[in-house]
């Protein structure tokens, strides 16, 4: 499959990790495209850089790995993205009230802002459950480590859950896009645990099922 990550910071540069030697065409979409240490990021991982709009255009599936800051201007640069699957693995956090939090939720999550910046896309909210590290390895973890989906397109659902499975997850569906209020707040329970109550960027949940 060829797949577009658009942002090539933490996330994104740990997602090219994540999906090197797994049989993809991975384009890695940045304004700089000429950057060395990004052409030489792009060849330890076996991927190729374009500019955000050309790796969008050419790309199966997309994901978006950008600050929230700076992701609707971002985003609808890309052009029309009609009928791709397209990966929200954002959270739309900030400082509120003096502390990093969300800025959204309740009533609606970033994953529907995004489905409403895109709306002939098939948008699909995970990857936003976990820290970085664990995007790019997580084989040496005792139990599989587990993402949950949501969206409202079954078949793109299904396409994410095969990259999942691809990066070391265990894929499970949580329902259509609302859901995404409950899982962007989930990754607030990881930021707390990984640096406020130092377990640090080395674990992830899991779903662990008796007998």
């Amino acid at each position: 499959m060829r797949i577009a990550i658009i942002g090539i910071g933490r996330v994104g540069s740990a997602l090219a990790q994540g999906l090197s030697g797994k049989g993809h065409v991975v384009i890695l979409g940045t304004r700089d495209t000429a950057a060395a240490e990004t052409t030489a990021f792009a060849t330890s991982v076996g991927a190729t850089v374009a500019s955000p709009v050309d790796a969008a255009s050419g790309a199966e599936l997309v994901i978006l790995a950008l600050p929230w800051t700076a992701a609707e201007a971002a985003i609808r640069a890309l052009g029309d993205l009609t009928g791709k699957v397209v990966i929200d693995c954002m959270n739309p956090l900030g400082v509120v009230d003096g502390a990093y939090a969300l800025t959204i939720g309740h009533t609606t999550s970033g994953g529907e802002i995004v489905a409403g910046w895109l709306p002939q896309a098939r948008v699909v909210k995970t990857l936003n459950q976990v820290g970085a590290a664990i995007m790019a390895r997580n084989s040496h973890l005792t139990h599989r480590p587990v993402q949950f989906v949501a969206g409202d397109d079954s078949s793109a659902k299904a396409v994410a859950m095969g990259l999942l499975a691809d990066l070391g997850f265990e894929a499970l569906d949580a329902g259509d896009i609302t859901k995404a209020r409950i899982l962007e707040p989930l990754a607030m329970v990881w930021i707390n645990q990984a640096m406020a109550r130092g377990k640090g960027p080395d674990w992830a949940f899991a779903a662990v099922t008796g007998s």
